[in-house]
């Protein structure tokens, strides 16, 4: 299992709107709003590397108010 937090960039006052609508994504395990650089951050799981690129590009990035995602893989020694 593949565990990853996105790192998500949104249209201004829209960061709860697209914090709830993420969250509702099946393989999202947690979506938070928080200030920064990033207005959202969620953890998602899929069952590989090409399942959790699909789920960012065509599920978290079509997210209405959504502008940029950096997803970052968690590693595990």
């Amino acid at each position: 299992m593949i565990t990853a937090y996105v790192l998500i960039q949104v249209q201004v006052g829209r960061s709860a709107e697209v914090g709830a609508g993420v969250a509702r994504i099946e393989g999202v395990i947690s979506a938070d709003v928080v200030t920064g650089p990033y207005d959202v951050i969620a953890m998602a799981e899929s069952g590989s590397m090409d399942d959790l690129g699909k789920l960012v590009v065509a599920r978290i990035q079509a997210v209405d108010g959504v502008t940029r995602t950096l997803t970052c893989p968690v590693i595990k020694f």
